[in-house]
């Protein structure tokens, strides 16, 4: 649509000219419930007063509704059809002060952006909530959507009769309207609203600041009522306790919104949603069946992100989606720094190093890569940019950033920077002054090296030895622009006690080759490894020594944490086609079994599973399958009765099995014929099983229907769609893709679902048929519909597993899009170059 699409520099040029003051919203949502007459819409009446510098100018407000019933601009009337074109509302001859006011009929949305309704398909219940980053408050209320138009907002309500709501300020219900306190100056992309029939826990945060008052905090956790059962809201309040206690004692600046709820929603796009006063969740957070304590450290992660971001990006908040990593990197880095430093997850830092540089990497060495910094053009560009990048290397490149400056000066840094720009926005500069400020350094340097520039650089040891002793030890850096690294290396050596390190140096990496002075007639080591206690952001390479002794006693490391740098680092490897995918595979079929940590564990589950479909030979993919089944079905019976590595051993088990006998074995499992001591086969792990067996044809409609019926749930009805998709027919892949490609019924978890069972790597001659029909299809998807859902489509259906033989055909039909579509949304071209890269990273680890 014609001006959907804000760009930077009409965002530029609306916050020269206004200037805005407050807001009130009311919002009628009664027709949430009932049947609707024609198309379900809900009222919103939006007033906003704001200033202009230049009387007589025209801007422009954003709603995406519709229809418009009333505008009224300074009291004039102004035609709805002449100043309304579906996304901009135009303003002329605007006046010093103005006040706009807009009565619009909103829709209700079905893909998780604006005000998602959904309904239980349990009991039959409704419920709402709102989402809006970056810019989809515009569907909901008239408004100037971009972050540097803060203001105060009042929102009120009216809502069906026993329905609670929710919004950023605290609430009260008088005459069947909920009213709610103003806010703060924020942004439009941070309100919220939640209504529904919501099961809500509450507790209370209490502290003495250091003038001697108490700040008291009302704390609230919700989710909806078929969940409750299941919502441990004790553990969700006490890792929120942990955090404010952590964030107070660190950023010495009292949490400034007053109340602190927490929202598990369903349907939800993303994992959470900073939104203050009102944090939304996705409801996968809680957990209805056995799951590891990987899961519960991961949402304890992601409730401390969300709360560092009441500070980063809520308090103080980037101008333009630019410096979006002034938010996103700082609340990634804070959240593993207060899970660590706070709460009884110390293990954090290796989850990081494994699990979220993995992510940084892969975006690193993509052709979308970017600064962390970006160059953000428009609002399509900042959807895209919710990445690794800005997240993960942000996040790895200001851990950094900390053991270069020191952790006092960076904190300190970070209260400066609360106390002089709250409530107000932000660019990169004002960062960097006050860490200049407490540090002392030269922080345009550093920015520019780590900050400014894209890409990844790798830090391999060069080790000399004479006389059984380090002759020389040098790093050797590769990959444009070298960078400053600071770094600890590391010397390991095998003995009767595994594999330990015995000596360690930090020194600063910088330009192509660093000589490590200190390590200098150090005993000859077994293993080197740099980037040792994982300080920087690098790929870490080994000498042939070191990769001599990770094949043969890499279960042996004792430190977990440089036992995980050496699995990512190999893993790597495997990527770069440095390693034989299969040699990885074995290397987790031989020490896996042996990883204590359970985060890790699952995560070798993972890149082993995506060294078989990616980068495994063709020819060599089915004895690979057939190992890795054998490996998991042998460390599943060897587990502990009832343990975590017993559970994700059963899930790795399940998403391996493909012989008739393993198949048997899942189906035992599942009708109680089959027994493995302590495993408790819960609703969840059942569909894992179903899963697996009805991508193999191993179970019908019928079975899938009745399990429906024993879980007849909103988790159930994902889990049904996604197992009824992933069946081996060819009617059920049509009509899978006629659902998601040229269909618009379903919400956007079930298009997930669907997405996720048509797009199978065992499958690959039913899908051949839909590579033409791919990229026939997906400029049209664009254009039709919400951004969300053409990410979701144009990323999960392009064709990564092709038949053997046809792979070269699927790159050359990319090309060929490429090509002819220059012209194309940059945002659609880089999702194609992104999955055109992955495959051909992957074809070239096969050897083609």
């Amino acid at each position: 649509m014609p001006g959907e699409n804000l760009s930077r520099d009409e965002a530029g040029e609306r916050a020269a000219l206004l200037s805005v003051d407050a807001y009130e919203v009311s919002l009628d949502l009664r027709s949430a419930v009932g049947d609707p007459v024609g198309d379900r819409t809900f009222r919103s009446v939006t007033t906003i007063r704001f200033r202009c510098s230049e009387p007589g100018a025209a801007s422009f407000a954003d709603l995406i509704a519709p229809s418009v019933t009333a505008v009224s601009l300074n009291g004039r009337d102004l035609d709805p059809g002449e100043v309304f074109d579906g996304a901009r509302i135009a303003l002329e001859d605007l006046a010093a002060e103005n006040e706009l006011i807009v009565d619009a009929q909103c829709a209700y949305s079905r893909t998780g952006e604006g005000l998602h309704r959904f309904v239980d398909p349990e009991d039959g219940e409704v419920y709402l909530y709102t989402q809006y980053e970056p810019a989809d408050s515009r569907r909901v209320f008239a408004n100037f959507e971009q972050p540097d138009l803060k203001a105060p907002f009042r929102f009120e309500v009216r809502a069906p009769e026993g329905w609670t709501v929710w919004s950023n300020g605290a609430g009260t219900l008088t005459d069947g309207v909920w009213r709610f306190a103003e806010t703060k100056p924020i942004s439009t992309y941070i309100t919220c609203v939640v209504a529904g029939p919501y099961h809500y826990v509450t507790d209370s945060y209490s502290r003495v600041l250091g003038d001697g008052t108490t700040l008291e905090i009302p704390l609230g956790a919700m989710c909806r009522k078929g969940l409750a059962p299941h919502f441990d809201a004790d553990d969700v309040f006490l890792i929120t306790k942990q955090g404010l206690d952590f964030f107070h004692d660190h950023f010495d600046y009292p949490y400034p919104f007053g109340k602190y709820d927490q929202a598990f929603v369903p349907e939800y796009n993303l994992g959470a949603m900073e939104n203050p006063g009102l944090v939304t969740f996705r409801e996968e957070y809680i957990f209805r069946g056995k799951v590891t304590q990987a899961s519960y450290e991961a949402r304890a992660n992601v409730i401390l992100h969300e709360m560092a971001h009441m500070w980063f990006g809520d308090l103080v908040t980037m101008e333009w989606w630019d410096d979006l990593w002034l938010k996103e990197s700082f609340a990634d880095f804070m959240g593993a720094f207060s899970l660590v430093g706070a709460t009884r997850f110390e293990g954090g830092w290796i989850t990081f190093a494994n699990r979220r540089k993995s992510w940084a990497y892969r975006a690193d060495q993509l052709p979308s890569t970017h600064p962390v910094t970006a160059d953000i053009r428009d609002l399509q560009d900042a959807k895209l940019n919710f990445d690794g990048i800005t997240y993960a290397k942000g996040a790895s490149v200001l851990k950094q950033l900390v053991a270069y400056v020191g952790q006092d000066a960076f904190l300190e840094g970070a209260r400066r920077y609360f106390k002089r720009h709250a409530y107000g926005n932000t660019r990169l500069g004002d960062l960097l002054s006050v860490l200049e400020e407490t540090s002392g350094r030269d922080m345009g340097v550093w920015a520019r090296s780590w900050l400014q520039t894209a890409g990844l650089n790798s830090l391999t040891p060069e080790v000399r030895i004479e006389e059984g002793r380090v002759a020389e030890l040098a790093v050797v850096q590769e990959g444009l622009p070298a960078r400053p690294h600071r770094v600890a290396v590391g010397l390991y050596r095998r003995g009767d006690d595994g594999v330990v390190r015995y000596a360690r140096a930090e020194v600063d990496v910088t330009g192509e080759r660093t000589v490590v002075a200190e390590l200098a007639g150090a005993e000859a080591p077994d293993l080197v490894l740099v980037n040792d206690d994982d300080l920087t952001y690098c790929k870490i390479r080994f000498d042939a020594r070191s990769l001599d002794t990770l094949r043969e006693s890499l279960g042996e490391i004792v430190d977990p944490l440089a036992r995980a740098l050496c699995w990512s680092a190999l893993w790597n490897l495997t990527r770069d086609a440095l390693l034989p995918a299969v040699d990885f595979v074995e290397l987790v079929g031989r020490f896996a079994q042996r990883e204590s940590d359970i985060g890790v564990l699952q995560m070798l589950h993972a890149w082993a599973g995506s060294a078989l479909v990616n980068y495994v030979p063709a020819a060599g993919r089915s004895a690979g399958e057939e190992l890795v089944a054998r490996v998991a079905l042998r460390d599943l019976r060897a587990a502990e009765p009832g343990s975590e590595p017993q559970l994700a051993w059963a899930r790795f088990f399940a998403s391996t099995a493909s012989s008739d006998a393993d198949l048997a074995l899942l189906r035992g499992l599942l009708d109680g014929t089959e027994k493995i001591a302590g495993l408790d086969v819960d609703q969840e792990l059942r569909w894992v099983f179903l899963d697996a067996l009805a991508s193999h044809g191993a179970v019908g409609e019928g079975e899938l229907a009745a399990e429906l019926v024993r879980d007849d749930t909103a988790s159930g009805k994902r889990h049904h769609v996604r197992c009824l998709a992933s069946r081996p027919s060819a009617a059920v892949k049509a009509q899978a893709w006629a659902q998601v490609v040229e269909g618009d019924a379903l919400s956007n978890a079930l298009v997930g679902a669907t997405i996720a069972g048509f797009a199978r790597s065992s499958q690959r001659e039913l899908t051949a048929p839909y590579v033409s029909k791919y990229f026939d299809s997906i400029e049209r998807v664009w254009a039709e519909r919400s951004i969300q859902i053409g990410v979701d489509v144009v990323s999960g259906l392009f064709p990564a597993y092709p038949v053997p033989g046809a792979e070269l055909s699927v790159l050359e039909a990319a090309d060929a899009w490429l090509t002819s579509h220059e012209g194309a949304a940059p945002a659609l071209r880089r999702l194609v170059l992104e999955g055109r890269d992955d495959l051909a990273r992957a074809l070239k680890a096969q050897g083609l």
